[in-house]
C-alpha cells in the first residue's frame, strides 16, 4: 500500500472514531452527565480525541503489514454514570452509542453505493473504479470493522459495558475486576482472534453494499 493510501485510511478512521466517541458523550449528557462537555470533549476536533497509539500507530502497523482488519481506538470520552437519571439504562446507551453511530454510517454510505447509479454515478467497475466508490467503500468499511471490534465483550470494549449493563448486580465486581487486565486481554485479543471477525465484516460489507470487498 501506497502512503498516501495509508494516509487517506487512517484519516477516515480517525473521523469515524472521532464520532464514536463524540456520540458516547451526547448519550451521556442525554441521560443527565455533562462531564464530557466540561471537559471539552463533544466536538469533532480530531486533536481533542487522538490517542498516539490507538489511532495512529496501531492503524498504521495493521495497514504495513496487510492485516485485512482495521481499527483503532480515541481517546475515551470521560462520563460519570453517578450521574445517570437511570444508572443501568444510561451506561447500556453510552456504550451502544458509539457502536450505533458507526453501523449508522456504514448503513448510509451502503446505502449511497447502492443508489450510486441513480444519483448520476457511473456503474461499479472493479477494476477502475470511480472516486466515489472508493471512497464510500472505504467509509463502510472502517465504520462496520469498528462497529464489529467494538461489540466483542471485553474490556475495555464497548461490548463489554453493554454486558454489564445487563447483568445482574452480584456479578458485576467480579466482571469489574477484569477491567485491571483489560490491555492483555485487548492484545492477546488482537493478536490472537482478531481474524474471526474478518468473516463478520465481509458478510456485512456484501449485504451493505452490494460489492465485494
Amino acid at each position: 500500500m501506497q502512503p498516501i493510501d495509508a494516509i487517506f485510511y487512517i484519516a477516515i478512521l480517525i473521523m469515524s472514531i472521532v464520532i464514536h466517541e463524540v456520540s458516547h458523550g451526547f448519550a451521556a449528557e442525554h441521560f443527565g452527565d455533562n462531564t464530557a462537555r466540561n471537559a471539552g470533549r463533544l466536538t469533532l476536533n480530531p486533536l481533542k480525541h487522538l490517542d498516539l497509539f490507538g489511532s495512529i500507530l496501531l492503524p498504521a502497523l495493521l495497514i504495513i503489514s496487510n492485516a485485512g482488519f482495521l481499527f483503532g481506538w480515541a481517546k475515551p470520552v470521560p462520563y460519570n454514570p453517578a450521574n445517570f437519571k437511570k444508572e443501568r439504562l444510561g451506561t447500556f446507551a453510552v456504550a451502544a452509542a458509539g457502536v450505533s453511530a458507526n453501523f449508522l454510517i456504514a448503513l448510509i454510505f451502503g446505502l449511497a453505493i447502492r443508489l450510486a447509479p441513480a444519483l448520476g454515478f457511473p456503474a461499479y467497475n472493479f477494476f477502475d473504479p470511480h472516486p466515489f466508490y472508493i471512497i464510500t467503500k472505504a467509509i463502510v468499511a472502517i465504520n462496520l470493522a469498528l462497529g464489529i471490534f467494538n461489540l466483542v465483550p471485553i474490556p475495555p470494549l464497548d461490548g463489554s459495558k453493554i454486558l454489564f449493563s445487563l447483568l445482574p448486580a452480584r456479578a458485576l465486581p467480579t466482571l469489574y475486576n477484569l477491567e485491571r487486565y483489560s490491555l492483555f486481554l485487548l492484545i492477546i485479543f488482537i493478536v490472537g482472534f482478531s481474524h474471526y471477525l474478518s468473516p463478520i465484516l465481509v458478510f456485512l460489507f456484501n449485504t451493505l453494499t452490494g460489492l465485494a470487498l
